[in-house]
């Protein structure tokens, strides 16, 4: 039976649990606070297309409390990765498989990257300060995934789906492995899409486009969606953001499937949502801004590529956060 354990099992790292289980893996998490005792006391229920499912699985704080796994599926944002190094080396043998289920640029982007850029094989500081999880945990057992699905914790130990259903799946090498295959297989039992992408690195980029420019724009203003694509001002703003982040892509091999207006048009059409970046204020949680702009903005500067906008926007955000005390770097 397949070990998996789900490091930081809130919304999307309880939704995608409970889909594991589902399809057969020996499951584990991890998890803190009420959340963690409701789940020990009651177990973790997913709420999902007016359905309510309820799962008995081994939880604790402590990742120690659990053996070697073949698979780590880190839930935590992402720049809280470089806090819980030492936290899951118990469960990291020598076939452990580590998957990070984060928004923005991974920390293993450039590891076999072929890009032709001096960024080849180097951390990001931005999201890997020193390189430390580079180094400790290791490129080499990182699968990339890029997270679609929208859920929420409705109390604590409760999970209810939102929308979506895809966790696209990819090597940093581009290889089909025996490894990917296995995790989507998996995923896939369990109810989920999980397709398998060689250039995985490509839907970095297009959810990075929205990552950069809607997500900022919200979270300064508490916009929505539908209302920063519908006023011509910040409609303008987000279209200069997204040619920047793209000038930076494609600059490493990226390819763009989709235009500039249609991305735009796609998220305008979502009405009353807010992005996560704005959520979280709402929420008093903290920031993700290294990981979704600060990432790019520091390739781009080693590019030599200019990004105004996205530099400007940024550093709003990062001001109203300081004073919110929401920018945990």
């Amino acid at each position: 039976m397949t070990k998996v354990c789900v490091f930081g099992a809130g919304a999307i790292g309880g939704f995608l649990a409970g889909s594991l289980y589902e399809a057969g893996a020996n499951v584990s998490l991890v998890a803190r606070g009420p959340h963690l005792e409701a789940i020990l006391n009651d177990g973790l229920s997913i709420i999902r297309d007016g359905c309510r499912s309820t799962f008995n699985l081994a939880a604790s704080e402590k990742a120690g409390d659990f053996c070697v796994q073949d698979y780590i599926i880190i839930a935590v944002k992402a720049h809280g990765i470089t806090r819980i190094i030492n936290e899951l080396k118990p469960l990291i043998g020598p076939n452990t498989t580590v998957v990070s289920a984060v928004n923005g640029l991974p920390w293993w982007y450039f590891y076999k990257a072929n890009t032709g850029t001096s960024l080849d094989d180097l951390p990001i500081d931005a999201v890997d300060p020193n390189g430390k999880i580079w180094h400790e945990i290791g490129p080499e057992k990182a699968i990339g995934c890029v997270v679609y699905p929208a859920c929420e914790i409705v109390e604590p130990g409760v999970i209810k789906h939102l929308s979506g259903d895809r966790f696209t799946l990819g090597e940093p090498s581009m290889e089909a492995s025996d490894r990917l295959k296995e995790l989507s297989s998996l995923l896939i039992s369990g109810g989920l899409k999980a397709p398998q992408k060689a250039k995985l690195r490509d839907e970095i980029w297009i959810k990075l486009w929205g990552n950069c420019s809607f997500n900022p724009v919200s979270a300064l203003t508490g916009a929505t969606l539908d209302e920063i694509g519908g006023d011509p001002g910040t409609r303008r703003l987000i279209e200069t953001i997204m040619r920047e982040v793209q000038q930076v892509g494609e600059a490493l091999g990226a390819r763009f499937n989709v235009s500039i207006e249609k991305r735009i048009e796609g998220a305008a059409n979502i009405i009353g949502h807010k992005p996560s970046t704005r959520q979280d204020i709402e929420a008093g949680r903290p920031l993700e801004i290294d990981p979704l702009m600060t990432a790019v903005i520091e390739v781009a500067n080693k590019l030599g590529i200019d990004t105004p906008a996205l530099r400007n926007v940024t550093a709003l955000l990062k001001l109203q956060a300081e004073r919110l005390g929401l920018y945990d770097r």
